[in-house]
């Protein structure tokens, strides 16, 4: 079983290599990259790029993906989320929240990647995916109320709103493994215009743990960074609500009230 500690060890080794740093900094730039085009950024090999990136996705800094032929390479800022969670948020302003997020205007349609490893089942996972009460815990107060059937609607609400937060269809509901869903953001006039994206929520078991993939897709190009910038944190916190009870207590988690203190899921 892998703790706590040796994930962030292993975190901090592959961010000490200036060649990994730049290597997430060109996903940083413009995510969703093939082997070939990160590597005719280095001058290095396809083998040894090959091999960092290897290191990087044993990290959990990078998620890969296969399109057609073309594996192509995501950066994954969850991590880095956990760190910034545990050391950096106890001396900064609540805008340090904002670090995490990801760069809003990429050069291609949008596809991001995020993934945790969580210490539970596949069946209590899902319950915090789809249960609004418990929903509300790391997702900035707000829940998501649906009847979870495929081709149902679901709508993002939060108490003290006039309206649905966001709202959309379930396309795929795979319990407890798969849920797929259009989303149309309704928060701000910024993002309402932006239309309909995609999230997809994949819980796959491994050992005592799940590992937890969203990816949110179908985003226009140049869209708005409120529209995912927000993932990490809320994955941070649904790790940290099924792991411990307990809710965040980073300056933009508690923008809607204040942190649980022991109540176990």
């Amino acid at each position: 079983m892998v703790s706590y500690g040796d994930a962030v060890e292993v975190v901090f080794k592959a961010l000490a290599d200036p060649t990994r740093r730049a290597l997430l900094d060109a996903l940083f730039e413009r995510d969703g990259q093939s082997l070939v085009a990160l590597t005719a950024r280095h001058d290095m090999t396809r083998i040894a790029v090959a091999k960092h990136l290897r290191l990087l996705e044993e990290a959990g800094l990078v998620v890969s993906r296969r399109r057609g032929r073309e594996k192509l390479h995501f950066l994954n800022p969850v991590p880095i989320r956990l760190v910034h969670d545990r050391w950096v948020s106890k001396y900064t302003e609540a805008w340090a929240a904002g670090l995490a997020g990801l760069k809003s205007e990429l050069e291609q349609p949008m596809e991001k990647v995020f993934e945790i490893y969580i210490r539970t089942t596949p069946e209590r996972l899902w319950e915090a995916i789809t249960d609004p009460t418990i929903r509300a815990k790391y997702q900035f107060g707000a829940g998501a109320e649906s009847d979870w059937t495929p081709g149902s609607r679901y709508a993002l609400t939060h108490p003290g709103g006039d309206g649905p937060l966001a709202e959309g269809e379930n396309l795929v509901v795979e319990p407890p493994l798969r849920l797929v869903q259009t989303m149309h953001t309704l928060w701000s006039e910024e993002a309402e215009a932006e239309g309909t994206s995609r999230v997809t929520w994949e819980i796959e078991p491994v050992g005592d743990s799940c590992r937890l993939t969203v990816t949110h897709d179908q985003l226009r190009e140049g869209a708005p960074e409120e529209l995912y910038g927000g993932w990490p944190m809320i994955l941070s916190g649904l790790k940290t609500w099924l792991e411990t009870g307990r809710t965040l207590t980073t300056p933009g988690s508690l923008m809607y009230g204040e942190p649980d203190t022991g109540d176990t899921p």
